[in-house]
């Protein structure tokens, strides 16, 4: 897709070696592993923390994913723009009408391997219902979607099961959150 930290050869290796050493320190475990598919969208929650970044940052080394993300388009602000693009990231500007979902069905089927990452709940706050964005990209892309979740009541950054969207938008939201039920974020209050 583009040049990113995580397909620059002599850096991916650095950060591989310090994510390890990191993974080691703090004693966080990987458990699952991802799907074959060549496409999907991954989804992480819960999402509680700014810790929640570094953390997929690093798990990204460790397994070796090109990793691409879609973010709040305040954090691209300034010199951290060419930074977080380089870091996978992608502005989403959600007060503008912008057409986000169509775009990235689009990006989807011009790639024959591509993995974006979304936060579903779109904020660290408390949110009665998450952004249904993922979902609607993953249907109109005829693609899966990953389930991904960082415990840190248990110290695991993990990969469930794939779900297929059905189109059925109410049933499909509520049985992907239940998978996440008893996953506690960082921020257990949330």
């Amino acid at each position: 897709m583009r040049r990113t930290v995580f397909n620059t050869p002599v850096i991916r290796h650095f950060f591989v070696s310090i994510s390890w050493i990191a993974f080691k320190v703090t004693g966080w475990k990987l458990e699952g592993s991802l799907p074959k598919d060549p496409k999907y969208v991954l989804i992480g929650a819960p999402h509680t923390s700014n810790w929640d970044f570094p953390l997929a940052l690093a798990t990204a080394f460790l397994i070796r994913l090109d990793f691409f993300w879609l973010g709040k388009h305040t954090i691209f602000k300034g010199p951290l723009n060419p930074l977080m693009r380089w870091l996978g990231g992608t502005p989403i500007d959600r007060s503008k009408s912008n057409n986000v979902v169509q775009s990235t069905i689009d990006i989807f089927n011009s790639h024959d391997h591509l993995i974006i990452t979304i936060a579903p709940e779109g904020t660290r706050s408390k949110v009665k219902e998450w952004k249904r964005g993922f979902y609607h990209i993953a249907h109109g892309a005829n693609i899966p979607i990953c389930m991904a979740y960082l415990d840190y009541e248990h110290g695991i950054v993990g990969f469930g099961p794939i779900f297929h969207p059905t189109g059925d938008v109410e049933k499909d939201i509520k049985e992907i959150q239940n998978f996440y039920k008893d996953i506690k974020g960082k921020k257990v209050d949330r």
